[in-house]
């Protein structure tokens, strides 16, 4: 997926991109392939795999879930930006926060909304189960992401007690798992949290299946979560 495509997908979908929105993901797509050549940011670095499989797929977040423009959003472990800074650029009114416990990826991240111009965007080096457990963040926050490769009991005590009551975690997933949801339901319950429901997408041109998991607060996290850092990954909540 060209920009060009990436472009027109997006306006089948009722969304336009306005000149300086392209130019953002332009810039984007350079700075992410200069900076890999320094740090493992990511290793999809052609540009119409970049276009299609990281800025597409995080926009799918924003496509299927009606975001609140206006919202505060929460990205834990973004790693190079997603879906976190695609959805900023689609929606510039978003307050997004971004956590991270790599600190060359929060310098990657600060140079990156610097040259895309971007404001109301808070990089923090931290570690989620401490984040998680700091009274200025905690259930703070509309919507919080995670597109992380860890099961999904273990990113729900990671971002459950970052979502403010009625709020929602998002996590986003490559394959489709009955049996990690099923295993995830204790600990989203302990948690505070109710599955809503599973939204299943193919990207355009490759077909690949996205999942969207979408995870609503209904309760106050009890506050011994998250517990120390580690322990949620080595003991996940049974």
């Amino acid at each position: 997926m060209y920009p060009e495509e990436f472009r027109k997908q997006l306006l089948a979908e009722d969304v336009a991109l306005t000149d300086q929105q392209m130019a953002q993901f332009d810039t984007y797509f350079h700075l992410l392939v200069e900076w890999n050549e320094k740090m493992n940011l990511t290793a999809i670095t052609e540009e119409k795999e970049v276009y299609l499989k990281h800025f597409y797929d995080s926009l799918l977040v924003g496509l299927k879930m009606a975001l609140n423009p206006q919202a505060a959003i929460c990205d834990v472990g973004s790693g190079a930006g997603f879906p976190s800074i695609p959805l900023k650029i689609l929606y510039p009114e978003l307050s997004v926060t971004i956590v991270d416990s790599l600190k060359k990826r929060i310098t990657f991240l600060q140079e990156l909304t610097d040259q895309l111009g971007l404001s109301n965007v808070h990089l923090y080096h931290d570690r989620a189960e401490t984040f998680g457990q700091n009274p200025a963040f905690r259930e703070q926050f509309d919507y919080v992401t995670a597109r992380a490769v860890a099961r999904l009991n273990v990113l729900a005590e990671l971002c459950l007690p970052l979502v403010k009551k009625d709020g929602y975690f998002l996590a986003l997933k490559a394959a489709k798992s009955d049996e990690e949801l099923q295993e995830a339901k204790p600990a989203i319950a302990q948690l505070g949290g109710k599955f809503i429901e599973e939204k299943t997408m193919a990207l355009p041109l490759s077909g690949d299946e996205r999942h969207l998991l979408v995870i609503q607060k209904k309760k106050v996290t009890p506050k011994k979560y998250p517990r120390k850092p580690g322990l949620p990954n080595k003991q996940p909540i049974k």
